[in-house]
């Protein structure tokens, strides 16, 4: 850990096959989600230079098998702390295995989590899951956004987010695509509705709305496999926020991510 004011980060894994976040602080290592299995995962924190053994927490965003897919897995194997609120908590339990009692914590929605030298502000998307919650970390000044599956994004929520150092934002899918592709159509109105996901265009505005002269950096995040480029996610964002007169580029960079291979860590 090599910057002593905010904390680095690595975005392990995103997209709809599987989602894992990697964050640290001189005092805490941790995983948002681990949507993966527990060798894949392993792989890709040695892929940059860190190891499950040091890991102490995961918190846990929803239920669905993206995001919780070697939660237990590594839990068990590695006795680390689990996260979530108390539906989602209902919600994962048979679906993870056995955890210990004393492994398990309720961070219910609305609340901040203080872990040593990290905050942790919880809120709610809007997303088919039990309880969605996503988070927003805090350390001397500087803090972090994730914020992936909810449909839409609210005044209020634009509110929590304002003015974060970096962001994982969702690009999930280009519309045209979408629209035009071998989907079902029930599962098209899924993702397009009110607790679906953040299409291209939905991600970009959102930024425009949030971002401040704080900002250095946005992730795509969550990108379709089917509906969805990388070219085309990262296109929309820079071209929609050079349209609000943003200067991409300059004031802020505009990376991608992927669901196979961890991002380089970087600081905030």
């Amino acid at each position: 850990m090599n910057d002593s004011n905010g904390f680095q980060i690595s975005v392990l894994a995103s997209g709809s096959s599987g989602n894992c976040l990697f964050l640290e602080t001189p005092k805490k290592k941790i995983l948002v989600d681990a949507g993966l299995s527990g060798k894949k995962i392993t792989s890709l924190l040695n892929d940059i230079g860190r190891t499950p053994e040091e890991l102490d927490a995961i918190l846990v965003t929803h239920e669905h098998r993206d995001h919780i897919h070697g939660v237990g897995v590594l839990a068990r194997k590695y006795n680390l702390s689990i996260y979530a609120n108390e539906k989602t908590w209902q919600a994962m339990d048979p679906l993870i295995g056995k955890i210990a009692l004393e492994q398990k914590h309720h961070f219910e929605m609305g609340k901040v989590l203080t872990l040593d030298d990290l905050d942790i502000e919880s809120f709610g998307v809007s997303h088919d899951a039990a309880a969605p919650q996503f988070y927003r970390f805090y350390r001397n000044g500087k803090s972090f956004v994730i914020l992936t599956d909810t449909g839409y994004c609210s005044d209020a929520l634009r509110g929590k987010i304002t003015g974060a150092d970096a962001y994982l934002i969702e690009s999930n899918h280009d519309l045209e695509m979408l629209r035009m592709g071998a989907y079902p159509w029930n599962l098209k109105q899924r993702i397009l509705g009110d607790k679906g996901h953040l299409s291209n265009e939905d991600g970009a505005y959102v930024m425009a709305d949030v971002l401040t002269d704080t900002t250095k950096r946005i992730y795509l995040g969550h990108l379709s496999r089917e509906n969805n480029l990388k070219e085309l996610a990262h296109l929309t964002m820079v071209h929609t926020l050079k349209e609000q007169g943003l200067a991409v580029g300059h004031a802020f960079e505009v990376f991608d991510t992927d669901p196979e291979q961890a991002t380089e860590l970087f600081s905030v």
